[in-house]
């Protein structure tokens, strides 16, 4: 039979899917009905030149399985190299591998445009649109940075504008309050000289109706002075002046009471119009002893009679006639220089 050999005849180099086992050589080979044959014996073509056709089938489809996930991620990482044995040898003369090939090669090429040219982009804008992507996340992050420091700047001169309105308004206040207590100050000042001068006015309307008792004088004991010649403390002012000398009315008034009065000798007691009595005693004489009198007139004259040391006018001021006060104040009181 055609595919009988004789014992002495070495057995076929054994056939991988890769190709021959290392150290066998191997012509071209290219499948016949008569070489496809079934043979018997170990080896059969038909199951080498089987695996060598799914091999071939099998690198076309991982190329085309790889190209395509390679485009699929291809907008995430770069594509890996793939490195395939060549399978040239065994695929060029086999029936319909050329067919799947370029099926495969074509869909590989749909796959991959298909992502692009489907929305009318190409890879370079497809790249394009990644750094476009990456450039506005960027730009955004940057302005949301922008804003949030342009919120902190606002805030702290918003702080800073609170506080100096609000010093400002305290030192508006200060100011206000410095003004308001110098206004205080400058009226309370204005009303004391007002009634300064209405004071004078007064005094010098009144002192035009009042006169001092003695024109010539020196002041000697005083009022709530002490001493032997007094029983209680001094109820009047002394006026030390020569004998003779003219006592005047200091008011206008009645002449109550003229006449002796023991420790005050010759006394004039002489009543005004608001019921104050003045006291002149120690007279040498009266002139004028009843009736009514007006500022000025000569009513005695000075001297030294009852309870005196020499010659001089005791006065006594008793308002409504009753208990004395201090003649000089009086006097002062009525607008008259003592």
């Amino acid at each position: 039979m055609a595919s009988s050999r004789s014992a002495t005849e070495a057995p076929p180099a054994e056939v991988t899917a890769y190709g021959p086992v290392a150290g066998d050589s191997w012509d071209e080979w290219n499948p016949t009905e008569e070489s496809t044959r079934s043979v018997r014996g170990r080896h059969r073509v038909a199951k080498q030149r089987g695996m060598a056709r799914s091999s071939a089938v099998l690198g076309v489809g991982m190329v085309a399985a790889i190209g395509a996930g390679g485009i699929a991620t291809a907008q995430d990482k770069p594509r890996l190299p793939v490195s395939l044995p060549d399978l040239g040898s065994l695929t060029d003369n086999l029936p319909g591998v050329d067919t799947l090939a370029a099926d495969t090669a074509e869909s590989d090429t749909t796959t991959v445009s298909a992502p692009f040219t489907q929305v009318g982009l190409t890879q370079s804008d497809a790249d394009a649109g990644q750094t476009d992507a990456g450039e506005a996340l960027r730009a955004r992050i940057l302005q949301q940075a922008d804003q949030q420091q342009a919120a902190a700047d606002q805030q702290e001169r918003d702080a800073l504008a609170k506080a100096a309105a609000a010093k400002a308004a305290e030192n508006a206040a200060k100011t206000a309050e410095q003004e308001r207590k110098a206004e205080e100050e400058r009226k309370r000042k204005a009303e004391e000289e007002r009634k300064r001068k209405a004071e004078e006015e007064r005094l010098r309307k009144l002192a035009a109706t009042f006169s001092m008792p003695l024109a010539s004088y020196q002041l000697t004991s005083s009022f709530g002075d002490s001493g032997s010649m007094w029983s209680n403390n001094h109820t009047g002012q002394d006026f030390a002046a020569p004998t003779g000398t003219p006592v005047k009315a200091v008011h206008a008034g009645t002449i109550k009471e003229a006449g002796w009065a023991g420790s005050y000798g010759y006394r004039i007691i002489l009543e005004l119009n608001d019921g104050t009595e003045v006291w002149y005693s120690h007279l040498s004489s009266m002139t004028k002893t009843s009736g009514t009198v007006t500022t000025g007139d000569v009513i005695g004259n000075v001297g030294s009679t009852g309870n005196s040391s020499g010659p001089h006018l005791h006065l006594e001021v008793r308002p409504g006639g009753g208990d004395p006060i201090d003649p000089l104040a009086w006097l002062r009181g009525k607008g008259l220089s003592v």
